[in-house]
């Protein structure tokens, strides 16, 4: 094979992602010198497309679905952020500019990536769908030298052509694949706001946080959340403060039909002096009580709207005792393992697909008429530009067998109680 041919059979090789072993060692000895020996540990990044994502776990689960012709890495987390020294961190002389470096320990991942990437034919940026993960991925361009030295716009021609960013809310093969055929670039928007909540912290949250360790307690953070949340408190205590109160009392009976059914009624009215009270009774006491109508009236009780990640944290809390980060701790791990989609959201939208599965799912173990679909209104005006899911369930063709379960579980663990009385 001459280098003409090398060169040919390597664009083919881009193009396929695939190459036979005997091609491979012809190409790595014409373009590199490798020898057979040194060329199995290539083989496997040698032009290959890079998917870089956030954590180890959840590459692991990306790369049973992505198969040959991908390699999939983990930037374990941020690996750019902004110095502890609060002087050194933002040049509050040049538009507040955040000067980044890089995280301590990261250096060696930094390198395994670019070495990776540069021998990749495509870098594919899979990091989570929010402000976070649309920083690290712009952070992973800067650091891999992917992209400009400068922020340049979402669609700006100094971009890298061979750069992608890929975004989904559930890791399920779908949902993989359908972002692989829908890349875009990065969102600069929700980088700014990121880097904009994150300099927030720095001015405001560094010092404030040291003032409170001195005069309170060790260990306590402030900033550009608790610092209004303390005052809208302070507000509010000062309102209850103020308050007067105002003495009532209610007035209720206990009483008793002809047929010896209890129940009690109270006086609509509430009076504000015990006279008046003392007054109301004792004309009930001596008056004669009749029950002039019953009306019975019935009231629809529709089922709960999906999962936030506030309405997840408070159901964990009331029904499993979890703390907040306990809850995400949990939930993150099921994210990575795709058995629930993101959960980072205050959207209550169902996805079309989600919903066509598990409408066929409860009609299939209940029946038609108890399927009814809905549609839940989401209250923050950011989702009309925006539409994230709830967090849900992915895997809804496992629900049927798991109700199946619990119901022979229920069936078989009755005599056991029965028996253990």
């Amino acid at each position: 094979m001459t280098p003409l041919e090398a060169n040919r059979y390597k664009a083919t090789f881009l193009l396929s992602g695939d190459m036979p072993t005997s091609g491979l060692e012809t190409l790595a000895k014409l373009l590199t010198g490798l020898t057979c020996g040194s060329l199995s540990g290539y083989q496997c990044v040698l032009m290959s497309k890079l998917v870089i994502v956030e954590s180890p776990a959840k590459a692991k689960t990306i790369e049973k679905y992505l198969g040959r012709g991908f390699v999939v890495r983990a930037s374990v987390g941020h690996i750019r952020d902004l110095p502890k020294s609060s002087k050194d961190a933002i040049d509050m002389e040049n538009d507040f500019a955040p000067n980044y470096v890089i995280v301590k320990g990261k250096e060696k991942i930094i390198d395994d990536l670019r070495d990776i990437a540069k021998r990749s034919s495509e870098v594919i940026l899979a990091t989570d769908p929010d402000r976070e993960g649309e920083a690290i991925a712009w952070h992973l361009t800067q650091a891999l030298g992917l992209g400009s030295s400068k922020k340049q716009a979402p669609n700006s021609k100094k971009n890298i052509d061979n750069v992608k960013r890929i975004v989904f809310h559930e890791i399920t093969e779908h949902a993989v694949q359908h972002a692989l055929a829908n890349p875009r670039r990065i969102d600069e928007a929700l980088v700014q706001a990121q880097e904009a909540r994150r300099v927030l912290d720095r001015l405001f949250g560094y010092d404030l946080s040291g003032l409170i360790w001195k005069k309170v307690r060790y260990g306590l953070s402030a900033g550009r959340v608790q610092s209004p949340a303390l005052r809208i408190l302070m507000e509010r205590e000062r309102e209850i403060k103020a308050f007067i109160p105002e003495k009532f009392w209610i007035v209720s009976a206990d009483l008793q039909t002809a047929k010896k059914d209890l129940f009690t009624a109270t006086c609509v009215e509430e009076p504000k002096s015990e006279e008046e009270a003392k007054r109301i009774s004792d004309a009930a006491k001596s008056g004669t009580w009749n029950v002039v109508s019953v009306e019975e009236t019935e009231q629809m009780r529709g089922p709960r709207a999906p999962f936030t990640t506030s309405t997840l944290q408070q159901v964990a809390s009331t029904r499993l005792g979890f703390s907040p980060s306990r809850t995400m701790g949990v939930a993150q791990k099921l994210y990575e393992a795709g058995h629930i989609s993101y959960m980072r959201t205050d959207s209550t939208n169902l996805g079309a697909e989600a919903q066509a599965n598990l409408l066929a799912v409860a009609e299939s173990e209940f029946g038609k008429e108890y399927v009814s679909p809905r549609v839940y209104k989401t209250k923050s005006k950011t989702h009309k530009k925006r539409t994230k899911p709830c967090v849900r369930q992915t895997r809804e063709n496992e629900i049927s067998a798991q109700t199946r379960s619990k119901r022979n579980y229920t069936s078989l663990s009755a005599p056991a109680r029965s028996l253990a009385r």
